[in-house]
């Protein structure tokens, strides 16, 4: 689900050996600028705004996609090899899931939130959302209701940005497409070695763009699978500003282009995709980065999502989180797993703690209470694994646990705008959306 982070200090840096290196085109001179592994990663940023801003109503890159419960349909031997009773309970689920108060949806339903963001990276703003949950046809009983949404990033250091994003289900839920764009300018600084503005800096620009689209088909057994795309393009400028006695290329220019195609496999049984209080998700997704179709990099990326919901008594859920991610190949810094992102864990700023894997675990109990109101309480334990010969420790433990209000904006799909505050190993954050973050 959409969420902003509000970091509760200055984007703290990883001691990393990498540099960033400036040239300019046909140019011989270099600036090589030593960096760390900042919590904020611009190139990341396109992906993050699909999924993070708009891509929580439509889509997802990291696994938590917000596909709803399906409905079995008989059309052939294949599917009606399932018995009776699963088929019931199916239809029984959807059924549930396309109902508000008792009564079967008959129309869409409006969902706003302008999120406000304070950020060290891009300054104050705010990230207006808006969404429309519908059924994209009424004579569909049977598929679950339709997404499409916009947001926007406003701050007051001159960033701007938008992204566009859909998710549609049709034919008696035999298909769900996914479609998202992005495109912003944003302004932000880069530092150098060590932690806090002190360090040397250097101010950047960069304008970009990013594409995302997904296509699924149901096999059986509430299993959808699918084919996806990734592109992104961006490039780098450094803004002008008095540096003292920094060097500088006579020119700047660092453009960078991702390219990937992959796949999804899903099964989910919830019982409502925007607020689940019985069913489970599983979700895989692969995406292979490749020269070969544009991409500067090559490189592969697995994640795998678990989650799992119960009633524990009237108002009352309890949910389960399982993660892990695996990169391979060579990727860049950016392209690895990284720690904190989409709530896998809260409570650290993402970017602290990236690296070739990844695995994270949390529980969440979720109390809805009388005036659109409720409350929350979670805590999880993950940590990043460099792979290869080095392997996990239990000193890389990255313990995560805080607490949340929820309002709901939609009683009709129960949408609610969530505020989280969580507190990690060695930092904590605040965070606003809209969903639930699992």
């Amino acid at each position: 689900m959409p969420q902003v982070l509000l970091p509760s200090r200055p984007d703290p840096l990883l001691q990393s050996k990498e540099s960033v290196v400036l040239a300019a085109p046909h140019s011989k001179h270099r600036f090589e600028f030593p960096v760390a592994r900042s919590s904020f990663n611009s190139l990341r940023f396109w992906k993050a705004l699909l999924c993070s801003l708009v891509g929580g109503l439509c889509c997802s890159f990291s696994g938590t996609n917000v596909a709803a419960q399906e409905t079995e349909i008989s059309e052939s031997s294949y599917f009606r090899s399932q018995t009776a009773e699963d088929q019931a309970q199916d239809r029984n689920a959807s059924a549930q899931q396309n109902t508000s108060a008792g009564s079967k949806q008959d129309g869409g339903s409006f969902v706003i939130a302008p999120l406000p963001i304070s950020s060290p990276a891009f300054g104050s703003g705010i990230v207006p959302v808006l969404a429309y949950i519908f059924p994209l046809s009424r004579s569909d009983k049977t598929s679950p209701s339709s997404v499409v949404s916009a947001a926007g990033l406003v701050t007051d250091n001159g960033t701007r940005a938008f992204a566009l994003a859909g998710q549609l289900y049709f034919d008696e839920n035999t298909y769900r497409a996914t479609a998202a764009f992005a495109r912003g300018n944003l302004n932000y600084n880069l530092y150098g070695l060590g932690a806090g503005t002190s360090q040397t800096q250097l101010p950047l620009n960069q304008a970009g763009q990013a594409v995302f689209a997904e296509f699924l088909r149901r096999l059986g057994w509430k299993f959808f699978l699918g084919p996806r795309f990734i592109w992104g393009s961006s490039l780098i400028t450094l803004r002008p500003t008095d540096l003292g006695s920094t060097p500088l290329p006579p020119d700047v220019g660092i453009h960078t282009a991702l390219t990937a195609i992959g796949f999804r496999l899903q099964r989910d049984t919830r019982s409502n995709r925007f607020y689940p209080t019985s069913g489970t998700l599983l979700d895989f997704t692969s995406d292979f980065f490749s020269q070969g179709i544009g991409s500067k990099y090559s490189f592969q990326s697995y994640k795998f999502t678990f989650n799992s919901y119960w009633i524990l008594a009237k108002q009352q859920v309890l949910a389960y989180n399982g993660f892990a991610c695996l990169t391979g190949g060579q990727p860049p810094f950016y392209g690895n797993c990284i720690y904190g992102t989409n709530s896998e864990l809260r409570g650290y700023v993402a970017g602290c703690y990236l690296d070739r894997y990844i695995v994270a675990t949390q529980l969440e109990y979720r109390l809805a209470l009388p005036k659109r109101f409720g409350v929350v309480a979670f805590g999880g334990l993950g940590g990043v694994i460099p792979g290869g010969k080095q392997p996990f420790r239990t000193k890389n433990f990255l313990p995560s646990g805080g607490g949340g209000a929820r309002f709901e904006l939609s009683k009709k799909y129960h949408v609610n705008l969530r505020a989280d505050f969580a507190q990690g190993k060695d930092s904590h954050t605040w965070s606003v959306g809209v969903g639930e973050a699992f």
